[in-house]
């Protein structure tokens, strides 16, 4: 009889993590193809379901939402690549190459790319609760800001490509700009979208 029933809880054991196995999955497939859907439109959609599959979470919904994250994105994306040039600048002073002025270079645009997300991650939040007037100037900052990162971050990448650094270190720092600036136009187009659809449920809601 306990042998019998040693079997009967192991098979209910079974079926419970089978179950919880089959629901996470359903969950997750769900979720995947909510930010496949929500990638269309984007300039990189599969850096935007890799990036949003890893940032966003199962309670992303709204536009807003959406734009926070990605734009949360490219701030990280952004500290790490000035972390790793940071650490090649360092390097190359000491060694009194002649590629450090260019790194230097590169390193304070990132600097200021950093700072413009910053900016625009804490302008897009005062956007919620803006007025009609306000939130249309805190767009503009937040479209200006981001731009400017983009174009900071292709400033850099010209700069170090008439550069003969170590290939590998030279690829390495390319790789990660050009990731902040694909990032970020990413999370340009996530913003104008939540944009977009503030102004077209304002025109259908005009405030009395």
């Amino acid at each position: 009889m306990a042998k019998i029933s040693f079997s009967f809880l192991l098979l209910l054991s079974a079926i419970s993590i089978a179950a919880a196995i089959e629901l996470t999955s359903n969950r997750g497939s769900g979720f995947r193809a909510f930010i496949e859907q929500e990638c269309r439109g984007t300039q990189y959609f599969q850096l935007c379901v890799h990036c949003l599959s890893i940032f966003a979470h199962s309670t992303t919904q709204t536009p807003e939402q959406l734009a926070q994250v990605a734009l949360k994105v490219s701030l990280v994306r952004a500290r790490y690549a000035r972390a790793y040039i940071t650490k090649v600048a360092q390097d190359l002073r000491l060694k009194k190459t002649k590629d450090y002025q260019a790194v230097h270079d590169c390193l304070e645009q990132i600097n200021d790319g950093v700072d413009q997300l910053t900016n625009s991650v804490k302008e897009l939040g005062r956007m919620s609760i803006a007025t009609e007037t306000d939130f249309f100037w805190h767009q503009s900052n937040v479209n200006s800001w981001m731009s400017t990162a983009v174009t900071e971050a292709l400033t850099c990448m010209d700069g170090i490509s008439g550069h003969a650094m170590g290939s590998k270190v030279k690829s390495t720092i390319r790789a990660k700009v050009l990731n902040v600036a694909q990032v970020t136009t990413n999370a340009l187009d996530f913003f104008n979208r939540y944009v977009s659809r503030h102004r077209a449920s304002q025109s259908h809601n005009p405030n009395p």
